[in-house]
């Protein structure tokens, strides 16, 4: 992935820079410190990927990720101090909104998934151009309607991997990009009964069948390690259940330490 970086922060630059240096098949193609130098080298440079802060001078993110939208532009990432702006950061169709201090496989799987769409994105164009491409989702599937600029999306229960509170939304992480809904921990676990999805956390679910290492630093601690690097936490109180479950799964028991 050909990476553009814009942050009007030189030490959120230069952090930005040392984690990417960190991951295989990235190439930082530019560095950009406000709004109008970042559109500006998105249109000259042709980057796969945009990593965005939202306040800058001369154009905030959003404003950028607005007049690079429908361009064949790159994929966005936003990478923010503030959590007030995610919904407005999937409005121009983000592919991940990172919170400072971004962590390092956070910040993995938000480039996973801007490669994922980049390449559904060229799929797409040669299936209407009568190529061969991959086939279309089951609209039929059980899931949730997200709110999109253009009207709404259907994303399947099937297709969420975890699932994580943001004060008053919620936010739907799938392998193709993380998306944004309006709904209370409460009602989300009573919409998801039965689909696999196992609450860990009073903020978080895993599909467990997703899972890829069980981590037991302590006999009354364990973290999730997602397929795609992320970790997630397991909160004291549901430890024994989720043990429980992985040990009648058989692939992920793991004895405390």
């Amino acid at each position: 992935m050909r990476v553009l970086i814009a942050d009007d922060e030189p030490p959120a630059l230069e952090r930005l820079q040392l984690m990417l240096a960190g991951l295989e098949g990235v190439e930082i193609v530019g560095l950009a410190r406000d709004g109008q130098s970042a559109v500006e080298q998105a249109r000259a440079l042709k980057p796969d990927l945009l990593l965005l802060d939202i306040q800058m001078p001369r154009g905030t993110g959003l404003n950028v990720a607005a007049e690079l939208r429908g361009e064949d532009g790159p994929e966005i990432v936003f990478i923010t101090a503030f959590e007030a702006f995610a919904p407005d950061a999937f409005e121009v169709e983000a592919a991940d909104y990172l919170l400072k201090p971004v962590r390092q496989d956070r910040l993995r799987q938000a480039i996973d998934r801007a490669r994922r769409r980049s390449a559904e994105r060229k799929a797409l164009a040669r299936q209407q151009a009568g190529e061969s491409g991959p086939p279309a989702p089951d609209p039929a599937r059980a899931g949730f309607w997200i709110p999109t600029a253009a009207g709404r999306i259907r994303v399947g229960l099937e297709e969420i991997d975890w699932i994580e509170a943001a004060r008053d939304y919620i936010l739907l992480h799938t392998a193709r990009r993380c998306h944004i809904l309006r709904m209370t921990m409460t009602a989300l676990e009573a919409e998801i009964a039965g689909s696999g999805l196992t609450r860990v956390h009073r903020s978080a679910f895993v599909r467990l069948d997703r899972v890829a290492e069980v981590r037991r630093p302590t006999r009354w601690q364990m973290v999730l390690v997602m397929r795609d690097g992320v970790t997630t936490p397991v909160g004291s109180s549901y430890v024994a259940r989720v043990q429980d479950l992985l040990n009648r799964d058989g692939r992920h028991a793991a004895p405390a330490s």
